[in-house]
């Protein structure tokens, strides 16, 4: 080992154990300093939304604290990428920086001159996989091209499946002589000025610890069951650790080895489904990476001509759901579950974006971006794919002809009405057999609106606008 110091950059990979780049640094170098800089102008369009930026907070705060109890300490920065590493390299001594790679089309590209531009002053600079079981390069087909849907990707995964390896996590760091400054967590206002996420701590652990355990409970008590309630809205039957994975608490990896411990594909039926579940979160990484400009545009490029209704018609409307106040039991309980937690059950945001995109006519980039300020689990890659796939536009896209019907998703998934009931309280006295239903005309229950769209009849208005753009 040489007597050097060496940067580990943080970003997505709030975690100590099993992180390449960490690992990597601490067998390449004595002295390590671990470095988050919080730059947002770097992502683009993309920055974080508000929800995301809450759990950021809490994640950073826990690593800090986990640094600072093996000896180490967390150096914040804020502003310019290139330039907060350049003041850290010429206070510490520094001659390496490493880190796990990101996928955002914009941070690959700044990544990739930021490693130039490093290496070209003589900067030793190195990335590794930190984020993904298979590099967006290592699953292609036959002929070398992206695969567009699931189904056979989720087949090469697992031919070509390998038991992942897991790196240790440090007992102690040793830091530089001299540690560079550091501004203050509270100084970057990541929380929210209003208190509309103050019940957020009452569902969520951020950071490493609240990952490990929730996986682990997960695993001892749900995952063997997976397939059979992963559609459920009315059972606590998902891991929810899509949060911890966006922020890198916790690895693909990690999950893998919790559901076998030998790092096999699992045996189960349950455990199977979930690790299929996070075979979904690859392919929807990697099409971000082949497909750069699908955040904001439609994969299938026809798509482009889809005559949406224009923002001064939808307005309203675009409101009603973002408020959860369609008059749509199922849709509505949906988005008040988002605002209230932060997050969705994945049936139900499903229901909520074909409403969005098919029954409303209203253009699925809306519903991508308002999904993106609302979630703490908002992936770019996920939540793309999901919009794109609901509206009919991306890879492996549900048919135009699919109109999810929330009555009969709602009686089907949550049939009890459970769910409706938990946030919908105005409907909590309907019986079972209507609850899923809207109110009909001359009926009133509490504050509870009438619906804003007519389900049959904007069916219908839906397929023939998808008839329109298929002909053309």
């Amino acid at each position: 080992m040489s007597k050097s110091t060496a940067i580990v950059w943080f970003r997505r990979d709030l975690r100590l154990a099993d992180n390449p780049a960490l690992d990597r640094a601490r067998k390449e170098h004595e002295c390590i300093v671990p470095v988050f800089i919080w730059d947002p102008q770097a992502e683009g369009e993309w920055a974080p939304g508000a929800a995301s930026r809450w759990w950021l907070h809490h994640s950073l705060a826990e690593l800090s604290d986990r640094l600072e109890q093996r000896g180490s300490r967390l150096i914040i920065a804020q502003g310019d990428t290139a330039e907060a590493l350049s003041r850290i390299r010429n206070a510490t001594g520094a001659r390496a920086v490493y880190w796990n790679r990101l996928y955002e089309p914009a941070l690959v590209e700044r990544d990739r001159d930021l490693k130039q531009s490093l290496r070209d002053d003589g900067i030793e600079a190195e990335s590794s996989n930190g984020a993904l079981l298979f590099e967006p390069w290592e699953l292609l087909k036959d002929d070398d091209s992206p695969y567009l849907v699931f189904t056979p990707f989720w087949k090469q995964m697992q031919r070509r499946w390998r038991p992942p390896e897991s790196c240790p996590e440090p007992r102690k760091l040793k830091g530089p002589d001299r540690w560079p400054a550091s501004v203050d967590l509270d100084s970057l206002s990541l929380l929210p000025k209003l208190d509309w996420a103050d019940g957020f701590s009452e569902r969520w652990s951020p950071g490493e610890l609240g990952a490990r355990r929730r996986l682990d409970g997960y695993c001892a008590d749900g995952a063997d069951d997976y397939d059979r309630t992963r559609n459920s809205p009315d059972c606590d039957g998902t891991s929810r650790l899509s949060p911890h994975l966006h922020f890198g608490e916790i690895s693909p990896v990690q999950v893998a080895l919790a559901l076998d411990e030998a790092g096999e594909l699992p045996a189960g039926k349950g455990r199977l489904s979930l690790l299929r579940e996070i075979a979904w979160r690859e392919f929807s990484w990697h099409l971000l990476f082949h497909h750069p400009q699908t955040p904001l545009e439609p994969l299938k490029s026809r798509f482009s001509e889809f005559p949406w209704r224009n923002r001064k018609e939808y307005r309203d409307d675009l409101k009603a759901w973002q408020q959860g106040r369609t008059g749509i039991p199922l849709v509505d309980a949906g988005m008040r579950e988002l605002w209230a937690t932060g997050w969705m059950h994945n049936r139900v945001r499903m229901v909520v974006a074909s409403f969005l995109t098919k029954n409303l006519l209203i253009p699925w980039q809306e519903g991508a971006k308002w999904f993106w300020d609302t979630l703490v689990d908002a992936d770019l890659g996920n939540n793309t794919q999901g919009w794109q796939w609901t509206a009919g536009c991306g890879a492996d896209a549900a048919p135009y002809f699919r109109v999810f019907n929330p009555v009969l998703q709602g009686e089907k998934f949550d049939p009890q009405g459970e769910y409706v009931r938990r946030w919908c309280t105005e409907l909590s006295n309907r019986p079972s057999k209507t609850l899923h239903h809207p109110l009909q005309p001359g009926e009133s229950i509490s504050s509870y609106p009438l619906p804003i769209v007519d389900l049959k009849g904007s069916r219908q208005r839906a397929l023939e606008a998808y008839e329109r753009i298929k002909r053309d």
